[in-house]
Formats: C-alpha cells, structure tokens, sequence
C-alpha cells in the first residue's frame, strides 16, 4: 500500500507542486519555516519539539497579508485582530507539527531520488520543457527559500500529503451504505405550492412607531468613527535616477553572470534501497547483482524498470532528465560528473540506497555576449544600489519622524510631500487608507491619542509611509430626520411580513383540519404543482427545495403535510407536500458513483478524526 500511496502522491504532486505549496502555506500560515533562527525563546513545544516565536511571527505576517490581499478593503477589520492572527497561526504551526510526527511514527518515506524526480518535473521549473537550475533557482528565490531550505520543505510536504492519502484513502463504506445513500439520493417528492405575498402598501407605519424604533435602536444609528491622517510617502522608485552604474562594476557583474551558467547532464539512474526490510548488505548484494548483468550486455533502460526502486524514474528506464549542480545528492552528482557520455558508474551509496548511474547526455550552455545582458545587468546593478538607498531613507524618515512633533521635518529632510487623506473608519478607505496595517496605526492609542508620528509602515516592498492623525471624528448620534425614511422602510417590510406570515398560518391550520379545500385557489391564485421533484430540481427556490426534502412523508395521499418559507421579500411560500416517491435500484455505474464518494467523505472525516486524536494524544505547551 505504501508504494501506492507513493506512486498517486508523487504524480499529483509533479503536476501541482506550486499550488500545493501555496495552499498548505496558506492554511497553516507558515512562510519561512525553515529559516535559521537565533531567537531562544518558543511559542510552543510539541511533544518536545519546539515552535520558536520567530516561527510564529513569520507564520502571523504571511496571514496578515494574505488576508489583506486576498480580502481587500471590504474584509472586516476586526478579523485582523493580533491576538486572534497569533492563535490561528499557532494552531496551524502545531497542526502541521503533529502531522509530521504522525507521518514519521507511520514510517512513511519520500526518497530524495523521488523527490529530485518531483523537481525536475515540475513545469514552474522548466524552460522549454527541460529542467533549468536558474529558472528553479529564481522560483525559490521568490519563494524565500534556499535550495536545502526548499527541498527539506518540499519533503515534509510530501510526507503530509503521503500520511493524508494514507489515512483518507483508507475509508471503504457497505453495500448497505451504498444502497441507503442512494434511495435518499434519487428520492423525488410531488409537492404544490402557494405564494402569500407580502403587502406593503396595506401597511401603515405611524411617527411614533418611527420614533419608538429609533429609541430602541439608538446605537445603530451612529456616524462612524473616522480619522483623517498626513501622511509621507516613501518610493523606493524615486532613488533611480540618483544611482549610476560603472563600466568596471558592469563588467565584473558579467563575468559572475556566465560564471554561474553550468552545463546540464542527463542521468539514468537504478536505486536499491537500504531501509527496514533490506540491509546495507543485501542492497549491496542486489546492485551488485544488477550491475552484472549489464556487463553481460543486458540494457539499462530494461533493468532500470525492473529493479530499480524510484517510483518516479523507474518506468522511464531510470530517466531523470536533464539537470545542472546542485540538484542532486552530494555523492551522487560526484559520480555523475565524473562520467563520459553512456558510461555507467560503479555503485554509488547515498542515504538512500546503492546507485548505478549512467549519463545519458551533456548540454553546454550558450555563453551570452555582455552587450545582450547591459540592460540586465544594469537594472540589477542599480536595483542593489537603490535597496540600500531605500533601507537608508526609510531608517532616516522613521527617526526623524519619531523626534518630530509634526510631519513638517520630516518631510523637509527627505525632500518628500505631505499628502492627507480623505476621512475612513476602521474598515478602511481608498487608496493607501485601504492597507491594514495603516488603518491600525491611524487608530492606535499612539497616532490617535498621544498624537505621536507612527513607525514608518510598509504598503508593499517598494512603498514605504509614516503618518499622523491630523483630525478624529469621534461617532455622533444621527438625527431621527436623516434616518427615519430608512426606519419606515424596515418596520413597513417587517409588517407586512408578519401579515403575511398570519395569513400563511390561518391557510395551513385551515388546509390541515379540512377547512378549506386542498385545491381551491387562494384568494384568486392557484397552487403551482410539481411531481417528482429532485434534490436538485431546477426552477425551484433552492430555500422551498431545501425545506421540501426536510418535510416528514405524508401519512396518506389525501393527508398532506404542510410547511412554510419566507423569502428574502417578505412574502411567504406555502409548501404541501403531497406525496414521497421511493427511487428505482442504483445502477452499477450510479453504485460506483456513489460509493466512490461516501469512501471520500468516510475518508476525509477518518483524517479529521485522525487529526483530533494526535492532538488529544500529544503534549502541548503554549508559553
């Protein structure tokens, strides 16, 4: 079952490697794990294993920018509350801690072959279909990780992904299930029903009920609390067109640029592994044993797809594709680069096993001329020079901002403009009045009260702000004559609603106790009727299909039960349910349909529940 789970995890994981490592990023705020860290202290210890605090902080930064992003100005700020960014990251750092254990206690494995497999053939790290160590180097790069980092991160991933697959795929459900789920599936339901229309104009709503509304409601009609802020903006664009780059500085980026361009080799390789059911010895034997047969003349390729045990490279004739230094284990890519063209090497012994390794072919790169990479190379150049600048200015705008008692020196010392903002409550505004992180600095007790400069605050990586609050104003009691149209609005719908409703109910109790005929029109309206309506039966109110499947069966045809709905204007639907038809025998493909998704969902809860009991089990301390 492991090679399976192997075989499914690692080809899903080829195709989708960027996306995977976003969205598990994204659920368990984690940015950075892997950065080196001289921060003593922890947030928390997992069964041991600690949580540093600058784990967590990287965890609540990448949270709190998703959530700006992904949200914007329309997301509720009081979602973006610290205390509640730092529980939520920390469960999702413990989350993710308590899954690797798992995975490790299960004894589940990703071997480095197959995970060089992943990275070579993974799209985001190919040009022209081929595997390039620049491109992969550049990704990562943006990613914030180093080539260790990013593999020891990619691995774990793999890990989770493997112990998920593990436990969810192992959820079956009985032909019992199968059968029971679908009779409720493909039941359909014969109904009728009757609109009662809300009226609002037979609704009277007097001053003093206007009036009455507004007392009781006082703290809903409240201006809101809003500031307006200066404020100076920082670009790190504006430092361009002060650096310039020199020819000697030109020529020595050149030189380190095609330095680094490194031919490419493609590697076959066949791995015996060394693991709990096969000794160092044995593996030995088995390479060996392989590798005697290829002096007999026998093809790699065949033997590759026989006995090597890389389920990415296997059924490819041991395959690996083309890649540059770097990319492989140490040992490995000392033996591959010793190699000529179609010459197999003698048994190579890894963390992972006993390799033969042949190279398939080498590619020299193109070394390009300096006059194609001048405007790279200068644009580089110059990048580096404005990053200090900018690192420099923002350091003196957040100084001279913290000894200022206004924004005037400031301002006259970087040469910048004061800019201020229209009024924006706490949900923020327009412009950089929409950014987070400056709606909570423009209403910290610091800016608002103590009427000090903020830190300088980052919009992106290139824009840089401090600002003040130049005027509070503080939530006003609206007067009754600007809301009250918008109260007689509210209370007319709400009674006519009511109305509508009591008519419902007299009509049901009626309907029930034989009072009235069950299909005589109402009040000049007939009942609409549908037979053999589904659970996803088009034309119908999803609110009126949801309360129709929820209605007890009908004790007899001439015995209808009844129920009623209110939709979002106030009218109401009277539902009759007339009778309930039992559904035909699944066929074998619905019956594979089905079970293939009660198996899903049986599996998903299994992992939840697997989930729950490795953090019921575990020593967790939070400090």
């Amino acid at each position: 079952m492991l090679q399976n789970i192997r075989d499914n995890s690692q080809g899903w994981i080829a195709k989708t490697i960027i996306g995977i490592i976003v969205v598990l990023m994204a659920f368990t705020g984690v940015e950075a794990i892997f950065q080196a860290t001289t921060n003593s202290q922890n947030a928390a210890t997992v069964n041991g294993e600690d949580i540093s605090q600058n784990e967590l902080s990287q965890a609540v930064d990448m949270q709190r920018r998703q959530l700006m992003q992904q949200l914007g100005k329309d997301f509720d700020a009081s979602l973006l509350d610290e205390k509640m960014l730092r529980e939520s990251a920390l469960k999702g750092l413990i989350d993710r801690k308590l899954l690797l254990q798992g995975a490790d206690e299960a004894k589940f494995a990703f071997s480095e072959g197959a995970l060089d497999q992943v990275i070579l053939l993974t799209p985001e790290f190919q040009v022209d279909g081929k595997f390039s160590s620049e491109r992969f180097d550049q990704v990562i790069r943006q990613l914030g990780y180093s080539r260790m980092q990013f593999r020891q991160m990619l691995a774990q991933e793999m890990l989770i992904g493997q112990l998920r697959a593990g436990v969810a795929g192992s959820g079956f459900v009985t032909d019992a299930e199968v059968l029971a789920f679908a009779r409720l599936e493909k039941q359909t339901r014969d109904f009728a029903t009757l609109n009662v229309k809300a009226d609002p104009a037979a609704v009277k709503v007097t001053d003093d009920e206007v009036k009455a509304y507004y007392d009781e409601h006082a703290k809903e009609f409240m201006t809101p609390d809003q500031v307006v802020i200066d404020y100076l903006e920082l670009k790190k664009a504006s430092f361009f067109d002060q650096v310039t780059v020199k020819d000697e500085d030109l020529q020595a980026a050149y030189q380190k640029e095609i330095a680094n361009l490194s031919e490419q080799r493609r590697a076959a390789h066949i791995l015996i592994e060394v693991n709990d059911k096969t000794t160092e010895a044995q593996a030995k034997a088995k390479i060996e044993e392989v590798q005697a047969r290829l002096a007999k003349g026998e093809k790699f390729e065949a033997l590759a797809k026989e006995f090597s045990q890389d389920p990415g490279s296997a059924n490819n004739g041991g395959d690996l594709g083309y890649a540059g230094p770097g990319v492989y284990d140490p040992a490995f890519e000392k033996s591959l680069y010793s190699l000529a063209k179609d010459q197999v090497s003698e048994p190579v012994r890894t963390d992972f096993g006993f390799h033969l390794i042949k190279l398939l072919g080498v590619e020299a790169p193109e070394v390009p001329s300096l006059a194609s990479l001048k405007d790279k190379l200068t644009r580089d150049l110059k990048a580096a020079q404005v990053e200090q600048r900018f690192v420099e200015a923002t350091k003196q705008l957040e100084d001279s901002a913290f000894e200022a008692s206004d924004l005037a020196q400031p301002a006259a010392d970087l040469k910048l403009t004061v800019h201020t903002s229209k009024p924006f409550g706490r949900e923020g505004g327009e412009g950089v009045t929409a950014n987070r992180a400056v709606v909570t600095a423009a209403f910290s007790t610091e800016v608002l009260d103590e009427s000090a400069n903020s830190t300088a605050i980052e919009l992106d990586p290139d824009t840089v702000i401090v600002l003040r609050a130049k005027e509070h104003l503080k939530p006003a009691q609206l007067p009754l004559e600007s809301v009250s149209a918008a109260i007689r609005t509210q209370l007319t719908k709400e009674h006519a609603s009511a109305a509508a409703k009591t008519k419902a109910e007299k009509l049901i109790a009626d309907l029930r106790d034989g009072k009235a005929p069950l299909d005589k029109a109402v009040d000049g309206q007939d009942w609409k009727t549908t037979g053999a309506a589904t659970r996803g039966q088009e034309g119908v109110e999803p609110a009126v299909l949801q309360a129709l499947f929820r209605m007890p069966k009908p004790a007899a045809k001439d015995k209808p039960t009844f129920t009623s709905v209110t939709l979002p204007d106030g009218s109401l639907v009277i539902v009759r349910l007339n009778g309930v038809n039992e559904a035909a025998a699944p066929t074998d493909e619905e019956k594979v349909q089905y079970r293939r998704f009660l198996a899903s969902r049986e599996g998903q809860q299994d992992f939840a529940a697997y989930r729950k009991q490795l953090e019921s089990k575990a020593d967790i301390k939070k400090f």
